[in-house]
């Protein structure tokens, strides 16, 4: 097992997404996530996590306790999940091979600059509704 080391109080210690259709949402997340260097981490017949090198990690889970069988990002709650990219390259590069892993462009009228003139993002959404913004960081 990795070693990661220990975070801070302030840190994220995990995000947890539950999907209406785990199997469906699966392989495009782990091709994402893996692309961004975060690395499987648990899985089980409910759920999948993958963990990023500071022991932060991202959970897709279909659980029995869910209702409704669509995510809104644009209704009351989370919004989207933005995570780190290794700069600009990373990003176009995620943005060309995305529409192949089940993702598609968002606000591509003002990519890669829809957060604004000096925020360099993809802003990338998978067929269930679940946004990430893909942020090139130096």
């Amino acid at each position: 097992m990795t070693s990661f080391p220990r975070a801070g109080r302030a840190a994220v210690h995990h995000v947890e997404l539950w999907v209406p259709d785990l199997a469906a949402a699966v392989p495009g997340w782990d091709w994402l996530l893996t692309e961004l260097g975060w690395e499987p981490f648990q899985q089980w017949d409910a759920g999948r996590s993958w963990r990023a090198g500071d022991g932060t990690y991202v959970v897709l889970e279909q659980s029995p306790a869910l209702v409704g069988d669509r995510h809104r990002r644009t209704a009351p709650g989370m919004n989207h999940l933005a995570l780190s990219a290794a700069g600009r390259s990373e990003v176009d590069r995620l943005v060309g091979q995305a529409p192949g892993h089940g993702w598609r462009l968002l606000f591509a009228d003002r990519h890669p600059h829809a957060g604004g003139p000096d925020h360099y993002a993809a802003f990338l959404e998978d067929a269930a509704g679940y946004e990430v913004e893909v942020v090139a960081v130096p």
